[in-house]
């Protein structure tokens, strides 16, 4: 007989909540605008088989790195996001970094106003970083690079509803994709990756083919609102944080938020009530 004592109950309120950066890396084509998606690999604790954006958590290094900046100022961040200065350069520097490792887009160049144009000469710091065998902050520095801060612009804040076992309070940007640049999908975490149009990732979502959790849905229905990169970078999104509450409903897990209404639209699949975000 189990000694039930022993069992430690699941505290939802104990659960940390981490800082986290996703991107959404922008491009223009002949249909609209296209992003850069990526499924991550079945199995992994958080999102596992989920269609998402690049990003992760916000590394410690993060916080402590120094980096050569242009474009808007940490303060202006700070003030966009809600938070202090030091989390803002943090969640900058994050989405960056995770921008870089999951994809190979680098934002940054030589001079405030040029870019790197080409990042294969760099695949060995990617490995590196992504292995945490090397800070963001010391790449850049070593390699005299400065971040181009003017190509990412405030996007979403998402928070990872109570009762999750892995919580994040996640800021989403949205980045250009700098000209001469590939994303690709050289990292351990994606088994597919591509470009697509968001009303496509959307039709994908509705016809079963992809798993959407609802942060990414939302994301992608406002970028079905423009036409054009130059049109999404020059809007200034609203960022209230937005933190879903689980309920439960005849058995099924549901995520309620404002506009879920569109998320459990009749007759879709089941998965699209999965609760973790």
């Amino acid at each position: 007989m189990s000694d039930d004592s022993s069992v430690k109950a699941f505290d939802p309120t104990a659960v940390p909540i981490r800082d986290a950066s996703t991107v959404l890396l922008v491009r223009d084509s002949a249909r609209g605008i296209e992003v850069f998606l990526q499924r991550r690999v079945v199995g992994m604790d958080f999102a596992g088989g989920m269609t998402v954006f690049p990003g992760g958590g916000v590394d410690p290094s993060d916080t402590d790195a120094q980096v050569r900046w242009t474009g808007p100022d940490v303060a202006w961040w700070a003030v966009r996001f809600g938070v202090d200065e030091a989390r803002a350069r943090a969640l900058v520097l994050a989405a960056v970094r995770e921008t870089f490792e999951e994809c190979g887009v680098l934002l940054a160049g030589p001079t405030p106003d040029t870019v790197v144009a080409d990042t294969a000469e760099y695949a060995d710091a990617r490995r590196a970083l992504e292995a945490r065998e090397l800070s963001f902050g010391d790449f850049l520095e070593r390699e005299g690079l400065v971040l181009r801060a003017d190509l990412l612009r405030p996007q979403a804040n998402w928070i990872t509803p109570l009762g999750e076992r892995r919580r994040y309070d996640t800021r989403f940007f949205t980045a250009v994709t700098p000209e001469g640049q590939r994303a690709d999908g050289n990292t351990s975490e994606t088994d597919l990756v591509q470009w697509r149009t968001a009303q496509d990732a959307l039709d994908d979502w509705r016809a079963g083919r992809s798993m959407l959790l609802p942060p990414t849905w939302s994301q992608l229905t406002t970028l079905t609102r423009f036409g054009t990169v130059a049109e999404l970078m020059a809007s200034e999104a609203v960022i209230d944080p937005i933190e879903p509450v689980l309920t439960r409903r005849d058995g099924v897990i549901h995520v309620e938020f404002d506009g879920c209404e569109a998320y459990y639209e009749p007759g879709m699949h089941p998965w699209a009530k999965r609760a973790d975000i």
